[in-house]
């Protein structure tokens, strides 16, 4: 992705004034924990770039209600489903305006080719846009979109038929996550023609509450309020992201004024921000996970002895308390605990003698050394992914494994864990639909090795045979029996050792007026107001 420098100039003294504190009464400055990768929701997969794009600049056709997984209205105002379950007739919004910017005015307004073409750059290898910004659609290809879905039609400019494959229970909401953001046709027609492609994903327009206007790597994201929103304009004039990846110093900025809201601090710092009158700390139980994956297409890592070894060897409990500092809990899988189907035990406790006996039988007793990725950045489903990799090369020099610890910038480590050059690695997620096919799917189905986001490689196809039934199956005792089967697979063959579930802190200023807190610890602040 190429960054805005052009826009940059005129607003960096303003943001810098900004940032020091003479911020005005309708301006609003999130403390965010990462760059965004881009600023096309497509072809992105972090919380940073959903945050930054996805919830800020588009819409989608429906949504999830605020603070709630209920999906509900939004590009499409309502839709019909077909007595078999496999036919979606959308009836899209009227009068909804793309945004202006300096490379782009809009000559119509959203309308149903729109619609098209946002699904089908993704889905159809021969659309004539697929290949833009590198032509990668994680989330789409992880999550088994391109096979469910057969066919899209336009049936006039504001309704759009889908027929899908099967009928499939997890569709609708499945439409409402950000990587399904509409984009602008015509700003692509008129970006590819002026020999400009790069501006779709950099510069781009969408149908959301506030309008990119300048980025500056590692510093800050700045938006104004998009006046023609079709919910209505935003009650703050300026929103901006603070990159801020050190989470203590997103402390400081916060209890200083300089962010109203802020990213995840470390578990460390709660109790005192909690002691703050000036602060409230909302906690959510969060639908996430923290994983140790294993590359199964590296050798020895194709030996199932030795993940199971090497998952036993960590001592989860003691990077839970040491991590986690008391907001988070030991996983028993990679599914949420408060989701359909969860099971309580990995199959992966604590066991260093154990784990020897298993290497020693793969015939790896003193000889093994690994690559070890840690993330950058903090997350919600691990706040500090280089202290917990630490704790794992301790663990495991105790059984006579050597780990190199290997880190890169965020959007690097990304890129290059989905092209499989890891062994080892840390990373997770959080749910985006409450669902358990959701992480399921995005972190380990058949799909996600060719779409890249199942960085451990592996596909097992009795475990893909249970997503597809989970996926037609209505009745909820069914689907958590089936997922309960998937999950019996996944400790047998650990293709990832679940670490932990976190409870997510989003500290905000009291002065934030109509703050929701999002069930998926997204951030959303088309309806925030500040005090006057």
């Amino acid at each position: 992705m190429k960054p805005m420098r052009a826009l940059l100039a005129s607003s960096l003294l303003a943001s810098s004034l900004l940032l020091a504190g003479q911020v005005s009464a309708k301006t609003l400055v999130y403390c965010s924990e990462a760059n965004p990768e881009t600023f096309n929701p497509a072809i992105g997969i972090a919380d940073s770039t959903m945050d930054a794009a996805a919830k800020t600049i588009f819409n989608r056709l429906v949504e999830f209600k605020p603070g709630t997984t209920e999906v509900g209205p939004a590009l499409a105002e309502s839709w019909d489903v077909s007595p078999d379950g496999k036919t979606y007739t959308f009836h899209l919004r009227h009068g909804v305006k793309f945004q202006t910017n300096e490379h782009f005015t809009p000559s119509r307004e959203f309308n149903a080719d729109d619609v098209l073409y946002t699904f089908n750059r993704q889905r159809d290898a021969n659309n004539p846009y697929h290949k833009l910004g590198g032509g990668n659609y994680e989330y789409f290809n992880a999550l088994g979109m391109g096979t469910l879905i057969d066919k899209i039609d336009k049936v006039d400019d504001y309704t759009v038929r889908f027929t899908l494959t099967a009928a499939n229970v997890t569709f609708l909401p499945g439409i409402a996550l950000d990587y399904l953001s509409i984009l602008s046709l015509e700003q692509t027609e008129k970006m590819v023609a002026a020999g400009t492609p790069e501006l779709i994903d950099s510069a781009p327009v969408g149908t959301g509450p506030f309008i990119l206007q300048a980025y500056v790597p590692d510093s800050q994201v700045r938006y104004a309020a998009n006046k023609d929103y079709w919910r209505g304009a935003p009650k703050i004039d300026t929103l901006v992201f603070a990159v801020t990846p050190e989470p203590t110093a997103r402390v400081e900025r916060l209890k200083a004024n300089e962010c109203q809201v802020a990213a995840p601090p470390p578990p460390s710092a709660v109790a005192e921000l909690k002691t703050d009158p000036d602060i409230t700390v909302l906690d959510l139980k969060g639908q996430n996970i923290g994983v140790l994956g294993f590359n199964v297409e590296h050798k020895p890592l194709d030996d199932v002895r030795v993940r199971m070894a090497l998952a036993k060897a960590v001592d989860r409990k003691a990077i839970v308390d040491a991590v986690y500092a008391g907001a988070g809990t030991i996983a028993g899988s990679v599914v949420p605990p408060v989701q359909l189907g969860a099971v309580t035990d990995a199959g992966i406790d604590f066991d260093p003698d154990g784990a020897k006996k298993l290497l020693k039988e793969a015939g790896h007793e003193s000889d093994l050394k690994i690559s070890l990725w840690a993330m950058p950045v903090s997350r919600p489903y691990n706040p500090n992914a280089k202290r917990m990799a630490e704790m794992i090369q301790a663990d495991w020099a105790k059984i006579g494994v050597k780990a190199e610890i290997v880190s890169f910038e965020w959007g690097e480590y990304l890129k290059r864990t989905a092209a499989g050059e890891q062994d080892a690695y840390l990373l997770g997620g959080s749910s985006d639909n409450g669902d358990p096919d959701n992480m399921l799917s995005y972190l380990l189905s058949c799909d996600g090795v060719k779409g890249g986001s199942n960085r451990s490689r592996w596909c097992n196809q009795d475990f893909e045979k249970l997503l597809q039934q989970g996926r037609v199956t209505a009745d909820l005792k069914q689907r958590a029996d089936i997922y309960a089967k998937a999950q019996a697979i996944l400790k047998v063959e650990v293709p990832v050792a679940p670490i932990a579930h976190s409870v997510v802190a989003i500290p905000i200023r009291k002065s934030v007026l109509n703050y929701v807190l999002d069930p998926f610890g997204r951030q959303n602040f088309s309806a925030v107001d500040m005090a006057e």
